[in-house]
């Protein structure tokens, strides 16, 4: 991993949210401003990590967003995005989701059944959003999800997502928070 990124990451500030320690990050929070090269960097990672045998990549807002427009952009491969509301369009799928630190309902619009699907989000922690999401999509709508890639994982999360689901996670970094610090592990 270029160090560009893990100077990023380990330069992110910790803070407390209800006993849950947050990092702020740029790719993961859009604070402070994103640097095109690091930006770059990741979605280099993602296209050369993710199987995009894919008929369309979705994501969770809102920081998958900036991840999964410019991998649409040069996959040629459409994209949708999961909403924390609600629009009430025919076939829309709203699901319950809970992370480390909040509850949401979100909602799913776009994806058929029979779609095979990539997920592309920033970062996996508590895999509550990922969790939620795979059933929606699986369970629900009965897409079949391809291919998951999240750049950072901090925590248990992905491990309990392909424990439960047998899907496979990428990941570029692995994280973790100690002595309010963020450290970057990578293979």
């Amino acid at each position: 991993m270029n160090s560009r990124f893990r100077d990023c990451l380990e330069s992110s500030p910790v803070v407390d949210r209800g006993g849950y320690q947050y990092f702020i990050n740029p790719l993961t929070d859009g604070v402070p401003s994103m640097s095109p090269e690091i930006l770059e960097e990741v979605v280099e990672w993602m296209l050369s990590a993710g199987d995009f045998d894919c008929d369309i990549l979705v994501t969770p807002e809102s920081m998958g967003i900036p991840l999964a427009v410019p991998l649409a952009l040069r996959l040629g491969i459409p994209y949708t995005v999961v909403r924390k509301r609600s629009y009430g369009l025919p076939g829309e799928v709203v699901f319950e989701q809970r992370t480390g630190y909040s509850r949401n309902t979100m909602s799913i619009n776009g994806v058929k059944k029979g779609d095979r699907v990539v997920i592309v989000d920033d970062v996996i922690s508590t895999g509550g959003t990922l969790d939620a999401l795979v059933s929606a999509l699986t369970d629900n709508i009965g897409a079949r999800v391809v291919d998951v890639l999240v750049p950072v994982s901090k925590g248990p999360g992905t491990e309990n997502v392909l424990e439960r689901r047998g899907i496979p996670v990428k990941t570029m970094v692995d994280i973790d928070i100690v002595d309010g610090k963020v450290v970057c592990h990578t293979d």
